[in-house]
């Protein structure tokens, strides 16, 4: 991946991982668009900082996510890399009945969030020079830890779908897998 001159977007840019990718990328010459659904945080971020911008959008909404792409591109023409961070950790108890809401909502944001908005700047993203896709996984994806086992789950997903990702567009799109550590 070149490391200046791109036009970057990064879903869950408000906060964690994400707005440090930001704020790192920025300072290398970068124009970082973050991306989140609390416009706050986001605006903070991007406080003070010319070639930032923030985009407040809901990576569990389908129609959403593909009204946003649009408007990405159409506000940003020069979008060549996408950084799938956006994600959701939710502990769960396995030992009983319980309601399946959060696992459903870790699912959504964690993997179909990522896939669905790739999937809206493909044509863009393969168009591009120097296109990249960062898939954010985890290092539970390999090593789970037992409270949060649909995010272990929704990391190991991406994880794979990001190898597949990766051979389907070899040539014309670079796909990196960021895997944080666990702790």
């Amino acid at each position: 991946m070149k490391m200046n001159g791109n036009t970057i977007l990064i879903t869950g840019g408000g906060s964690g991982i994400g707005r440090e990718l930001a704020l790192r990328f920025h300072a290398l010459g970068n124009t970082a668009i973050v991306a989140g659904r609390r416009k706050e945080a986001l605006e903070q971020t991007i406080a003070g900082r010319e070639g930032m911008h923030a985009m407040v959008g809901n990576v569990e909404d389908p129609e959403a996510i593909a009204a946003f792409a649009k408007r990405v591109v159409a506000e940003h023409p020069a979008l060549n890399v996408l950084i799938n961070n956006a994600g959701i950790m939710r502990r769960e108890n396995l030992t009983r009945t319980r309601d399946l809401r959060d696992a459903e909502e870790t699912i959504v944001t964690n993997l179909f969030g990522p896939i669905r908005l790739t999937n809206a700047l493909i044509d863009h993203l393969a168009a591009r020079q120097n296109a990249v896709i960062v898939n954010v996984s985890s290092g539970l994806a390999f090593v789970p830890l037992s409270g949060t086992p649909t995010y272990n789950a929704s990391k190991a997903a991406i994880r794979s779908y990001t190898v597949s990702l990766r051979e389907q567009l070899r040539g014309r799109v670079e796909v990196i897998e960021l895997a944080p550590p666990a702790h």
